[in-house]
């Protein structure tokens, strides 16, 4: 009786020692890292760096749920599409788990011809390919102003490009900003923090779905 009363009381000991305790730290989930590359809608321009729409978009994101979850600013101001490809391959080092392509606006503004727009992104949507790193296409919308024409060759760029690299799109960055006084600055082109902030509203919902369908790793766990 003796022998056994002392058997159990080793398997007990046991059984504390190996369970883990209740305030021990849980490994925690690998980080996804979305590249938001753009121009000065994404940087921010005129606006605080935690009042751009990419850091809204993590906090928004975080408090959706997805601690794990890093946006990464990558906007530039006057960039247009031609450097998408080469700060692509600078950010590779990174690894980015998602890049948020938004360029083409100030091709648009600039009067770039769409087809040159176009194969640009194509380009940077070969390498995203290449690297096996999806991609969400933010696209845009050309200003009456500038003719019918031209804005019917460049707003089909993006839809293209949706199809033919099978990549989610969101059909206008700045919806629900654009053309609104009270949400850019007066300038009237760049955001203000309420537009970023709408911005990150229109944004976050693809992020969610991305995270949701991406396949699991044993990193995650």
């Amino acid at each position: 009786m003796r022998s056994m009363r002392m058997a159990f009381r080793l398997l007990l000991v046991g059984l504390i020692t190996c369970a883990p305790l209740s305030g021990e730290a849980q490994p925690s989930p690998k980080p996804l890292r979305v590249l938001a590359l753009g121009d000065s809608l994404t940087e921010g321009y005129g606006v605080a760096q935690s009042q751009a729409y990419p850091a809204l978009l993590q906090a928004s994101l975080h408090q959706a749920g997805y601690p794990s979850v890093q946006v990464v600013n990558a906007g530039i101001g006057g960039s247009t599409s031609a450097s998408a490809v080469s700060r692509i391959r600078w950010h590779l080092r990174a690894k980015p788990d998602l890049v948020i392509l938004a360029l083409g606006a100030n091709d648009m503004l600039r009067g770039i011809p769409a087809r040159t727009c176009e194969n640009h992104l194509e380009e940077a949507l070969k390498l995203l390919r290449e690297q096996k790193i999806p991609a969400l296409l933010a696209g845009i919308r050309v200003p009456p102003n500038y003719g019918a024409q031209y804005r019917k060759e460049f707003e089909a760029i993006y839809p293209r490009l949706e199809k033919k690299f099978r990549v989610p799109r969101i059909p206008f960055l700045l919806e629900g900003v654009a053309g609104a006084r009270d949400m850019n600055q007066e300038d009237g082109i760049h955001p203000n923090e309420r537009g970023h902030a709408t911005i990150a509203r229109v944004v976050a919902p693809y992020v969610e779905r991305w995270i949701q369908n991406r396949p699991r790793t044993p990193e995650d766990l």
